[in-house]
């Protein structure tokens, strides 16, 4: 009985520490970060490359997409390329919201309630270090903030949608402290 009761507690002590960002834990738990090029390529098949690219004019997002059901997202829309947001910076293996980024989701915010008409997808995106697995789900977790950071405003959630793209798509390609600042961020993409 007492055995059961201390692995119980070890299991809920390694789910705890892996959700507060021990990175000795999670290396444990998930594997060595992986080092090396990035080349944009899912090893996962996570489905990434079937989401379209939001910096195209062209892109659209229809029921295909992860829609929301019953929401603004069912319809086929296209990207309001005159609505361009700075994006969302955050702290190595953090997706809580810096308070010097905040603004930054305020403008959104202002922007999606002055426009009833348009929708907003928050991307998530990873510096390069860590698994796939892991940052994918960092990604969903710092679009989530975002999300709940917006709603918390007024605006209505049913026109807020999320999506990860982990390590996937860097925008700065480069291996350093600087590079992974620039690519730990969640960006907006907003719909007409």
């Amino acid at each position: 009985m007492r055995t059961s009761l201390v692995k119980v507690v070890m299991v809920g002590v390694c789910v705890a520490m892996l959700g507060s960002g021990c990175s000795t834990l999670r290396r444990w738990w998930y594997g060595p970060e992986k080092k090396g090029a990035n080349d944009g390529t899912s090893q996962m098949g996570s489905g990434v490359e079937s989401i379209p690219n939001p910096g195209s004019a062209e892109s659209t997002l229809t029921a295909g997409d992860k829609p929301l059901t019953g929401s603004p997202f069912s319809e086929t829309r296209t990207v309001d390329a005159a609505a361009i947001f700075a994006p969302v910076h955050f702290a190595y293996d953090s997706f809580v919201l810096p308070p010097q980024e905040v603004s930054k989701i305020d403008d959104v915010a202002k922007y999606l309630m002055e426009n009833a008409d348009r929708v907003v997808n928050v991307d998530g995106h990873c510096d390069e270090r860590g698994s796939n697995e892991y940052n994918l789900s960092l990604g969903e977790q710092r679009a989530q903030s975002v999300r709940t950071y917006l709603i918390a405003t007024g605006v209505d959630a049913a026109r807020i949608q999320t999506r990860s793209f982990g390590k996937e798509k860097p925008l700065d390609p480069g291996h350093s402290e600087s590079a992974w600042t620039k690519n730990r961020r969640g960006e907006f993409v907003i719909y007409k």
